[in-house]
């Protein structure tokens, strides 16, 4: 079966990886351009919110074993961040402040089943095109040799929230 459409070339990012999860693999995605066109509109965005780091510091695997129930996480524990990074994705539509640099508090009183072993699930490797099919207009893609960030494109949280 073959399906032609004419489709804007901006509403085609990131859609390879939904294409072959949709086709369990066995599709076949050709591209050609079709010509200029007159601007047809805005695209609809995601649907869910970015997890933002609010402090300067190396991530925790505390932090983070806290916030994975409510998110997808985009880093491991360990990985410098700063304010501003996004760190991951909220279930929710709208933005989450989090201080992924939070150090487990130490005491001397030990209660049997208190400790809890913190077990971070993998996070969720980016690629160039799904960091650019991930981003809205407030958020920057960073390419590093080392590593691909995503940050907010105002870094502190009291100018984000005007």
């Amino acid at each position: 079966m073959v399906l032609t459409y004419v489709a804007p070339s901006r509403g085609l990012f990131g859609y390879r990886s939904e294409f072959l999860t949709d086709t369990r693999g066995e599709g076949i995605l050709h591209r050609t351009v079709h010509g200029y066109e007159p601007w047809a509109g805005d695209l609809p965005g995601r649907g869910v919110g970015a997890v933002v780091a609010t402090e300067q510091g190396s991530a925790t695997a505390h932090a983070l074993f806290k916030c994975q129930e409510r998110t997808t996480l985009f880093i491991e524990p360990g990985t410098p961040v700063y304010e501003g990074q996004v760190v991951g994705e909220n279930r929710r539509s709208g933005d989450l402040n989090v201080n992924v640099c939070r150090a487990k508090k130490l005491t001397n009183v030990r209660a049997a089943g208190k400790d809890e072993n913190a077990v971070v699930s993998p996070p969720r490797q980016l690629t160039i095109e799904s960091a650019l099919e991930w981003i809205e207009d407030d958020e920057l893609l960073e390419v590093t040799p080392g590593a691909l960030r995503l940050r907010k494109r105002l870094l502190s949280g009291s100018q984000r929230k005007r």
